[in-house]
């Protein structure tokens, strides 16, 4: 609840003053009578009495004082649909105490539950002074809704400072966050930053890299996906100066720790940076994302798929393909096919998993696919997933129930039962997964009875390219050992980006990305990121004679 004080109006003497010096000695005594009663706490009153002298026709700039104190009045007596009536013309006439009708009326739609009218109206307001007065009223309301609801409408009201301050304590305040909660949280944060960048304009790609190397339970690690992407990044940073470009890499360890990526941040390297790659974790990428905006400096999360909290950043870029990008993919793989329209979608656990396949289930089903089955499966029901749809050895007496299968997952403890499954059936109906499948030691395709696996990308690296079989020996050259996935996808980065960042010919990051449709890769197969913040060329991939080919161009 708003209490009495924060309910004062703030007007109240100011309006009083200026009305009795303008009008002189014509005010009626009535209206003296409606300003006696205001100040001495008689609201009703106050509020009938000043509404005999709204009519302008008849009283003239008076009806309008009269209207903003009949305003007040209401609101002190808790009438805020009386308190709309008179302030709403108020506010859309162009008069003096335009902006203070304005600030009146938000309180009154506050008062009236109906926040988001309130909230339409402050934006409106013009004014330092006044915009912070609308500001001040428009916390102490905010402050007490409930997250989902603040939430909920942070697309509308997101440009309004006070919306974001006020959300920002209310998931303070709260004692467990959720996970999406809690990375809003800290977006949220960084953009209370007083971050900004000149740039260094030195000729050079500065690079900086900020990956989580330790935590606060374990030191720095010399292995794990993690330093298997840094290897990748500084081998192609080597390369790039090896061939003569003008390169550095600045490397940061964020600790898993915010309060640690807040001081790197703060570092002059940083804040000079053309381009910064990671961190991995969400809550660092939501603070990083919100410094990328305020500096505008590219920031390129190397490994994720989930971009939906970047879509309304211009900085912030996913590597991979979006979670949305490979629904259209896989879409479009399924109808290159021509196998059919009778579709089974099963997907693991992880968010990733399940985003796509709630995307793609609603894509296919607008689309006039028919969804067979759809379900979340665990390795111990993988199989049974198939065998359920008719995929079983016994084949010659069952009827396959369905055209083509979708599974969603990079989990081998998943891909294990399935291929081993498939391998003692005689179906050949098409299995669409995950490029991931194709790097499990266990899997043998050109050994299964047809030739019916589909492999859906993901930055997929094009293992037998000239460039790739160079890179491999660089590569053991200089750790003794092949590149893995996370490697390949790390140089791969490097090299993307240093195509599109040569501020010597004038353009810019961005722009750079709009003007190619498509860009071949390096090591990989290709990216679009024309008019996207994430890989938008998700190609399906099959072996043709053993070799492993797109089925759908760029």
């Amino acid at each position: 609840m708003m209490t009495e004080s924060m309910r004062k109006s703030i007007f109240f003497f100011p309006l009083f003053f200026l009305v009795s010096f303008v009008f002189a000695q014509s005010i009626p005594a009535k209206y003296q009578a409606a300003k006696s009663n205001l100040q001495n706490g008689n609201y009703w009153e106050a509020m009938n009495a000043f509404r005999e002298f709204v009519d302008e026709d008849k009283y003239g700039d008076l009806a309008l004082y009269a209207a903003f104190h009949a305003g007040e009045a209401a609101i002190k007596a808790n009438q805020a649909q009386n308190a709309i009536d008179f302030l709403q013309p108020l506010s859309q006439r162009s008069w003096l105490h335009q902006n203070e009708s304005k600030i009146l009326l938000a309180e009154s739609f506050f008062l009236n539950k109906n926040p988001l009218e309130a909230l339409s109206v402050v934006k409106s307001v013009e004014g330092a002074k006044f915009e912070k007065q609308a500001s001040n009223l428009a916390y102490g309301y905010l402050e007490q809704e409930s997250p989902d609801f603040l939430i909920r409408n942070l697309k509308e009201f997101q440009d309004l400072p006070v919306y974001t301050a006020a959300l920002s304590a209310v998931l303070r305040k709260k004692s467990i966050l959720s996970s999406d909660e809690k990375s809003l949280f800290y977006e949220l944060q960084g953009q209370n930053q007083n971050w900004s960048s000149t740039g260094s304009n030195n000729g050079i790609f500065d690079l900086v890299v900020i990956l989580p190397f330790s935590s606060s339970t374990q030191g720095i690690t010399t292995e794990g996906f993690v330093y298997e992407l840094y290897q990748g990044i500084q081998l192609a940073v080597d390369q790039l100066q090896k061939n003569g470009m003008k390169v550095s890499i600045s490397t940061f360890d964020s600790k898993r720790s915010v309060d640690a990526l807040r001081a790197i941040l703060e570092e002059e390297k940083v804040q000079n940076a053309d381009a910064i790659i990671g961190p991995i974790y969400p809550e660092e990428t939501d603070l990083v994302s919100s410094f990328a905006e305020a500096a505008k400096i590219p920031f390129i999360h190397p490994l994720s798929n989930l971009g939906d909290r970047f879509s309304r950043n211009s900085f912030s870029y996913l590597f991979r393909p979006s979670s949305e990008n490979i629904a259209e993919g896989i879409a479009k793989g399924l109808e290159n096919s021509l196998a059919g329209k009778r579709i089974a979608i099963a997907f693991g656990g992880s968010s990733r998993d399940s985003k796509v396949a709630e995307i793609l289930k609603g894509k296919l089903e607008r689309e006039g696919f028919q969804l067979v089955k759809y379900q979340e499966i665990i390795p111990r029901n993988a199989a049974s997933f198939l065998s359920d749809l008719g995929i079983r050895p016994t084949l010659d007496s069952v009827e396959v129930l369905v055209d083509q299968v979708v599974v969603l997952s990079d989990d081998p403890n998943m891909a294990d039962p399935i291929l081993s499954l498939v391998e003692s059936v005689t179906t050949s109906v098409p299995i669409f997964v995950m490029d991931s499948w194709l790097t499990f030691n266990f899997a043998n395709y050109e050994m299964l009875p047809y030739d019916n696996f589909y492999f859906i990308s993901n930055n997929t690296p094009n293992f037998e390219s000239e460039k790739m079989i160079h890179l491999k020996d660089q590569f053991y050259q200089s750790y003794s050992f092949f590149p893995s996935t996370n490697s390949i996808l790390g140089s791969e980065l490097v090299y993307w980006l240093s195509s599109h960042l040569k501020p010597d010919l004038g353009v810019d990051f961005r722009t750079s990305l709009d003007q190619q449709v498509f860009q071949p890769g390096e090591y990989t197969w290709g990216f679009n990121f024309q008019n996207s913040n994430s890989n938008r060329y998700v190609p399906v991939f099959h072996f043709v004679s053993g070799e492993l080919k797109p089925i759908n161009n760029p």
